[in-house]
């Protein structure tokens, strides 16, 4: 069985933002080696998310904004109880337990085997600093 592990690091200058990560994963596969197998991408962070869907831009701006109905950004202690500790970034928590943590994909034949539109992302909710992806392949 091969393995391969690398993190990829993200620093997004804006406090919420969806960028792909599809071209840096297939690339890790690639450099993995394996033909059949299994790749874990995982956000290594509690106020972010990798998901798969469409590259559209207004898909990602209907994502943020029914985020935004969902868990509305407020770094006041009123909102949420989270943000009485210091921290003003509760909505980020939340959103990211609506968008999920990790990714499983399939490789076959030495590729993501994803359907026609299906895309990797890693989304945002608190950024401003560096944070970081788990990529995690397994395989023959």
């Amino acid at each position: 069985m091969k393995s391969l592990t690398r993190e990829l690091w993200m620093n997004v200058p804006q406090r919420r933002a969806i960028v792909s990560i599809h071209d840096d994963v297939e690339r890790l596969v690639r450099e993995s080696g394996v033909q059949e197998g299994f790749v874990l991408v995982n956000a290594m962070h509690i106020t972010a998310s990798v998901f798969i869907n469409d590259n559209e831009s207004g898909l990602h701006s209907d994502y943020d904004k029914w985020l935004e109905g969902l868990a509305p950004f407020d770094p006041s202690p009123e909102r949420y109880r989270h943000n009485r500790t210091g921290e003003d970034n509760a909505d980020a928590h939340l959103k990211r337990q609506v968008m999920g943590r990790e990714v499983v994909v399939a490789i076959t034949e030495g590729k993501l085997h994803l359907g026609p539109w299906e895309h990797l992302f890693y989304y945002e909710f608190d950024g401003r600093r560096k944070k970081r992806i788990l990529v995690k392949i397994l395989g023959e």
